[in-house]
């Protein structure tokens, strides 16, 4: 590992700082200072230290994926004692774990959490675009002329949209969706009215299944944007995020990510190895 990476993780410094501090002198491998930047480090085995202080890496990072069913808000604790996402996780023995951004309440599937706070940013910084896919049902019949629309993006209020990967289905991928989505209590949309007028049994026969892939995370983006050419969502699934698929994941099942799901997801981030 690269020392001002090591620097950084260990919460010395930013990198750029970290690259400050070496070529100051200030930093030392093994009792040696050291003022170039190519020096690698091995954590556990090289004594680092910043000023004569030993600097150490945390513990390890854990990031794991949720399958989130519908009724829990994302967050680790709700001051209205609404259900959370904290009680599906293991989140008291992982200190410092929050999920990367948000799923709607009656949003389901895949949730990402992390304690490492370089990669949950970098996933969602905007420079980024770290593609997340959804399918979802929405009222009505979405045409070809509509789906094209929300290709190129829509104006919502607070802007215009990213062009998105959309696609409409039919057939067997229709079916393969209403699978993802499902239609137990857990599953999105069987605890809402939609509107106070018809249950998601009634609206799901005259309704449309659709795929969307996202590289922006606004706030309830896609229930705006397919709202926004007049089919509101239904029930919405959210079934990948950057190269990690919810696969056969049971809901309200997490799993730990591998250190070859993580390196994924880290270069996704545009984070240096």
């Amino acid at each position: 590992m690269r020392l001002q990476k090591y620097l950084a993780r260990a919460g010395v410094a930013s990198r750029r700082h970290s690259e400050e501090l070496i070529a100051a002198g200030r930093v030392a491998v093994n009792g040696r200072a050291v003022t170039e930047m190519g020096v690698k480090v091995t954590p556990g085995v090289d004594r680092v230290t910043v000023d004569g202080a030993p600097v150490e890496l945390p513990v390890e990072n854990v990031t794991l994926m949720l399958h989130k069913p519908a009724g829990y808000v994302t967050t680790m604790s709700d001051p209205q004692g609404r259900p959370t996402v904290a009680e599906l996780v293991d989140a008291g023995a992982y200190p410092g774990l929050f999920p990367v951004g948000r799923l709607d309440t009656d949003t389901t599937g895949l949730l990402l959490f992390t304690t490492d706070g370089e990669l949950g940013h970098g996933l969602l910084h905007p420079r980024h675009h770290v593609t997340k896919r959804y399918v979802a049902l929405v009222e009505g019949a979405l045409s070809e002329e509509q789906a094209t629309l929300l290709r190129a993006g829509v104006e919502l209020e607070d802007g215009l949209t990213l062009p998105a990967d959309v696609r409409i289905l039919a057939g067997e991928e229709a079916q393969a969706a209403a699978r993802l989505i499902g239609s137990d209590e857990a599953a999105s949309g069987t605890r809402q009215r939609h509107g106070g007028k018809r249950s998601r049994a009634a609206l799901e026969a005259d309704g449309t299944y659709v795929e969307v892939g996202l590289r922006e995370g606004r706030k309830r983006q896609v229930r705006r944007m397919l709202e926004a050419v007049g089919h509101p969502v239904i029930a919405l699934h959210r079934q990948s995020f950057g190269p990690l698929d919810l696969a056969d994941l049971p809901r309200g099942a997490q799993r730990i990510l591998t250190e070859e799901d993580v390196a994924a997801l880290r270069q996704a981030a545009g984070i240096e190895a």
